[in-house]
């Protein structure tokens, strides 16, 4: 029992450090072939004496632990007890060799250590649920001898008597000649399967220090090639020092966009989004560079300070509010917004205007009707646009004084009958001077109005001053004045000129009146 109390103890404090961080604490146990590589300066060793020697069957057991590195990577340390040394076998011919003493010789070297392998194992996985796996790893071991003996076994003759005898020797530790070295150092590489819990491999071990100071000019090797059946006994629990978490196992799935979103659940697995919009971008229906999240105008091109609206446009004439000096005028950009300037406010803006001080009108530019004649009449009203006259005569030069008078005596001498478009007797003499007036003068044209007193209907009175109208017209038309130089109107019971209730002033109020202008 007190031979494997030192790794009773090494066990326990495995099992206490594997509570400090999220790995895997096994069992393992396996057997293996054992052997010495040696080389030597002896004469005839080749020949005489390696080639009675051979492996020897040994069994090696212990715990390991694994550590996740990556999901696939780990570190797996372990300390084992292991067996380790050769045999040596030779058997005499007793018929030839008669005299010999010795028949069979038979010397086993047995060297155990506790021995610390440190793998760095891969895992590629064989299932879905990475519960089975194939695994490679290699990594160098450490190992402090334990214990070790020769055991000799030897069968002799005399004559013909035979004697079997078997002697064991604890072997000697330490650095003088004769004696096995402490510490050996070594790598090894393993191979396997690990189904769920169970592990299985094969493993080959190769020492790389010389183990054994021989008398003679020489070096010894470990070489051990065995399998190893294993047994995790599971995960730690939740780690116990905050500052060691356990490190989750878990199957890493391609984000090929980096966004946090694997690509099996990425509706765009090359281009960085969201969660909400399955792995893709937000969307941005306008455009404009500010995702439909966030943009208060989603299918409207804006800018970001209108939360993706464009800025504003009050008076709606393309120019908006922040280049517009007048934001509530439609007006035009190379006037930063406002109207085209109407510098005289004829309603004509400057850049249509050829008169832009002086208002004016459309068809003429911006500028005023021209009048040539300067006499106030423009040529449009003027019936002498190249003649100065007056206004009262449609811009042609004023009737003279005595003219009008002439004419106006005249009007007042034509009277009519009650309720008749009759002329009375004293009217004829007044329209031949009239006519004799119009004749002398083709430029004049005289216009008649007339009128009635008050006797009867409106509509009635209406009626008959146009046929009095008429009827002075045609009289002076009979008297060879041409008729398109004559207008007749009628204002029926209109502006009366004296009292309608006298006879006298009905009288009077029977009239036609003249005004003549020329052509």
């Amino acid at each position: 029992m007190k031979k494997y109390l030192p790794l009773l103890v090494v066990l326990l404090s495995v099992n206490c450090i594997s509570s400090y961080a999220q790995v895997k604490l096994g069992g393992e146990i396996g057997f293996h072939s054992a052997n010495v590589q040696e080389t030597n300066s002896l004469p005839g060793w080749d020949t005489a004496a390696k080639p009675y020697y051979s492996s020897r069957t040994a069994i090696h057991f212990g715990v390991n632990l694994e550590i996740p590195l990556t999901n696939r990577l780990f570190f797996q340390p372990a300390i084992d007890y292991t067996s380790k040394g050769r045999q040596f076998t030779k058997n005499s011919n007793v018929i030839d060799s008669a005299s010999l003493d010795t028949i069979y010789m038979k010397n086993s070297l047995s060297v155990d250590y506790i021995e610390m392998p440190f793998y760095i194992t891969y895992k590629l996985p064989l299932s879905k649920n990475h519960k089975n796996n194939f695994f490679i790893g290699a990594g160098p071991y450490l190992a402090f001898i334990y214990s070790g003996n020769w055991t000799s076994q030897i069968l002799t003759q005399q004559d013909t008597t035979s004697q079997f005898s078997t002697q064991t020797n604890k072997i000697e530790v330490g650095n003088a000649i004769g004696k096995y070295k402490t510490l050996d150092l070594g790598i090894n590489i393993k191979t396997g399967i690990e189904f769920g819990s169970i592990t299985l491999s094969g493993y080959l071990s190769q020492g790389l220090s010389n183990f054994y100071s021989a008398p003679y000019t020489s070096t010894f090797h470990h070489k051990v090639e065995g399998i190893t059946l294993g047994v995790w006994l599971g995960k730690s629990g939740k780690p116990e020092h905050p500052s060691k978490p356990m490190l989750p196992e878990k199957v890493v799935v391609k984000d090929s966009d980096n966004d946090g979103i694997p690509d099996d659940k990425d509706l765009c697995p090359n281009v960085p989004g969201v969660a909400k919009y399955n792995g893709c971008p937000v969307p941005d229906t306008d455009h404009d560079g500010i995702d439909d999240d966030h943009d208060s105008c989603k299918t409207v091109p804006g800018v970001a300070r209108y939360n993706g609206c464009p800025v504003p446009d009050t008076d709606g004439d393309g120019i908006d509010d922040e280049h517009d000096s007048c934001k509530t005028v439609p007006g035009v950009a190379r006037y930063n917004g406002c109207p085209v300037p109407d510098t005289d406010g004829d309603g004509i803006d400057d850049e249509h205007d050829s008169c832009k001080t002086v208002p004016g009108v459309a068809r003429y530019h911006g500028c005023p009707i021209p009048d040539r004649d300067h006499d106030g009449v423009n040529d449009e009203e003027d019936k002498c646009p190249d003649v100065p006259g007056v206004p009262e005569n449609n811009g042609c030069p004023a009737i003279k004084q005595e003219i009008r008078q002439k004419i106006n005596y005249t009007s007042k001498n034509i009277l009519f009958a009650s309720g008749s478009e009759r002329l009375s007797r004293v009217s004829f003499d007044a329209l031949n001077h009239l006519a004799q007036l119009l004749a002398s003068h083709p430029e004049f044209h005289l216009t008649i109005n007339g009128f009635t007193d008050n006797t009867g209907t409106a509509e009635g009175n209406l009626l008959l001053s146009r046929q009095r109208a008429n009827t002075v017209k045609n009289y002076l038309i009979g008297k060879g004045i041409p008729e398109d130089r004559i207008t007749a109107n009628g204002f029926g019971q209109q502006n009366p000129i004296a009292d309608n209730n006298s006879p006298i002033g009905k009288e009077k109020n029977r009239r036609v009146e003249f005004k003549v202008t020329t052509q």
